[in-house]
């Protein structure tokens, strides 16, 4: 099942409601342990900068597999990922918000086959290109554009 694909599988008598023998459509949902869904707040420094990020417990164990993969702890790859959205976007808005895209971006591209379930493959080893490659633009920004060399350094590369 593709998360940004068409067609996904749907049983019209599961969905009709007052059908017997039918699932509650919700249930799978409301039944998830109410920890995954209480929040927390943890400490970091991000440039030096002593900050705090309040996340549903269920993103910080997806930011603890992610940070597992590269030997990373949550607190390193949070600042890993802040210093890198800093340099591509020049900006840093609303980061909790940003933290939990990115754990649903890791579970959806894994989900797809772009990123390996095993957990042994480290996010760092993959070509971010071939993973984010075909992906409806509404899943991926367009590379950086390529910073100018300037006229004198392309006159003297021709």
């Amino acid at each position: 099942m593709k998360f940004w694909g068409r067609g996904f599988y749907t049983d019209p008598v599961a969905r009709t409601p007052g059908t017997p023998g039918a699932p509650a459509m919700c249930e799978i949902f409301i039944r998830a342990n109410p920890h995954s869904y209480d929040t927390l707040a943890r400490s970091l420094r991000l440039h030096g900068v002593a900050t705090s990020v309040r996340l549903e417990c269920l993103f910080w164990e997806v930011l603890e597999e992610i940070g597992q993969r590269d030997g990373l702890t949550v607190n390193q790859l949070i600042s890993k990922l802040y210093d890198e959205l800093f340099e591509r976007r020049g900006e840093v808005a609303n980061f909790a918000s940003f933290l939990r895209v990115c754990c649903l971006r890791y579970l959806m591209l894994q989900q797809d086959g772009r990123i390996p379930a095993d957990t042994r493959v480290s996010i760092s080893s993959l070509d971010a290109a071939t993973v984010l490659d075909g992906l409806p633009p509404n899943m991926a920004d367009a590379p950086p554009p390529r910073r100018s060399r300037g006229p004198l350094l392309e006159a003297l590369i021709k």
